[in-house]
């Protein structure tokens, strides 16, 4: 399965932990055989989540600098540019339901490259049961799903 995470699962790359969540998420469904990708929008939310750290003294700038490193590198991640047609197109669509415009492209990402998107995010877990979503999955793709980790792994 196509599956698109969430920035929220690659904060460890960076130092930052999420309570609750595994420090492995990547390895974890990596093994399990997904695909794992995520948008481009995640490298600067990774940058400014970082960054919020550093300048309260909690991680340092070469750590942050390391894990953003590691996620680009890293063979198991494709990345799916937010410059898209398709992944802008959709994102403007669903901005008149999502406030967050990260929240949009990150959507929009997963709904046109793939199966899953993968998110503890409470909006779009919203978002997601409600006909007008629906009505644009199957405009899009039909069989796409949102989903918490603990429900793929």
């Amino acid at each position: 399965m196509r599956l698109l995470l969430d920035t929220t699962y690659l904060l460890a790359a960076v130092g930052i932990s999420v309570k609750g969540l595994p420090r492995d998420a990547v390895i974890q469904l990596s093994r399990r055989g997904h695909g794992i990708s995520i948008s481009e929008v995640t490298l600067f939310e990774l940058c400014a989540n970082g960054a919020k750290r550093v300048a309260g003294g909690g991680l340092t700038g070469e750590r942050v600098s390391r894990g953003i490193r590691a996620v680009v590198y890293d063979d198991r991640i494709a990345r799916i540019p937010m410059h898209d047609t398709s992944v802008l197109l959709t994102a403007f669509r669903l901005r008149r339901r999502l406030s967050d415009i990260i929240d949009c492209l990150i959507l929009s990402s997963a709904v046109n490259r793939c199966d899953v998107l993968v998110t503890e995010d409470e909006d779009i877990l919203d978002l997601s049961r409600k006909d007008e979503f629906q009505g644009l999955l199957r405009a899009v793709n039909p069989e796409f799903r949102v989903q918490r980790l603990a429900e793929i792994l």
